[in-house]
């Protein structure tokens, strides 16, 4: 009998901070767990990460977006906007490369984690995402028109979240889409849940694209200068080597691998971040108190921010209004909890057994 090759799957996540990457981090796992291969392809620090979290998998250079945010959120519409014939060239650029990609190593299937041009009409496709409705202001209907349209050039498309009235994405990621599978795989963290014993009274978790992050970075470091508690920072900046340097009460990293960050999430007693989604759901899945700061101008975050705020489980507030002081608020919110979801990986891989 002939030797039964490992089917091939590219996995690409959209290098935008580090969420995209990370979230994949347990879909490359439950591939390999279920006897795949997964070929990774991504550019600039979600590459860099996953090279770290899995140096004996292949990793690809694909073209970069190279997205940038403005520095005042206000502008970040009209950025965007600017940006839009640079992207469509890096998703054209992109497209011809994952048919290289395709033709070279011999690939099965393709997930793309918000890649636009990451697919392909003869293989099996999927597209992860949490938006099915994407909030850009008054421009939200064409925004989320756009982006429907893409998702529907993929076989299936899975939503990170709870399909019922417990969920994290709440008007994102549950809107009707039509002409295309959605399946709700719940929410995907790399972490685990750990019983620790609590050796930092806040952690401050960093990332984002640029200049926001270093701003972000810049005014808490100055914050927390004063703050009489013991704090953790990791920068959330992807390097050749980790750099750690303590000052006062403050231990600073530039970066840390999975397993660091997981002991250092569990070893705090509240988190104060961004309100992306994957530090959503890494939080959630850890059960942890957070104070979010969203991403100026970033409708998606803040309104994540917002509705957890309303809905009691955590503090938030704009970036200008950030100070040491606020994190008393958080003794009126009840934190993170986590929803025990297990996902049937055979079900949702069978869409690559198919011959």
């Amino acid at each position: 009998m002939p030797i039964q090759h490992k089917k091939r799957i590219l996995i690409a996540p959209l290098n935008w901070g580090l969420g995209h990457a990370t979230r994949c981090i347990p879909i490359i796992k439950a591939l390999i767990n279920h006897n795949f291969e997964p070929i990774i392809a991504s550019d600039g620090i979600a590459l860099s990460l996953l090279k770290i979290e899995f140096p004996d998998l292949t990793c690809l250079d694909l073209p970069s977006y190279n997205i940038t945010y403005p520095k005042k959120g206000k502008h970040f519409k009209l950025k965007m906007l600017q940006s839009s014939p640079k992207m469509a060239k890096a998703i054209k650029a992109e497209k011809k490369a994952v048919a290289s990609i395709i033709a070279d190593y011999q690939i099965d299937g393709i997930i793309s984690d918000n890649r636009l041009g990451v697919h392909n009409k003869d293989l099996p496709c999927v597209f992860i995402t949490h938006q099915l409705q994407v909030l850009s202001g008054n421009t939200t209907w064409l925004s989320t028109k756009l982006h429907q349209k893409i998702i529907k050039q993929f076989n299936e498309c899975w939503v990170p979240d709870n399909l019922g009235d417990i969920n994290l994405s709440g008007k994102l990621g549950h809107t009707t889409i039509y002409d295309i599978p959605i399946k709700f795989i719940g929410p995907l963290s790399r972490f685990s849940k750990k019983e620790r014993p609590i050796k930092f009274d806040v952690m401050v978790l960093l990332s984002g694209p640029e200049p926001q992050r270093t701003l972000f970075e810049k005014k808490l470091l100055n914050e927390f200068n004063n703050y009489k508690g013991s704090v953790i920072f990791v920068k959330g900046v992807i390097e050749n080597e980790q750099l750690i340097s303590e000052e006062k009460n403050r231990v600073i990293y530039n970066y840390m691998t999975s397993s660091q960050l997981e002991n250092a999430i569990n070893e705090s007693a509240l988190i104060v971040s961004r309100s992306g989604y994957t530090t959503l759901m890494d939080l959630t899945k850890l059960s942890k108190n957070a104070f979010f700061v969203p991403t100026p101008g970033q409708y998606e975050q803040e309104y994540l921010a917002e509705r957890l705020t309303t809905l009691g489980f955590v503090a938030s507030c704009k970036q200008d209004e950030f100070t040491v002081e606020k994190l008393n608020d958080v003794s009126n919110y009840k934190g993170l909890s986590a929803m025990d979801y297990i996902v049937n990986y055979n079900k949702l891989f069978s869409l690559f057994e198919r011959k």
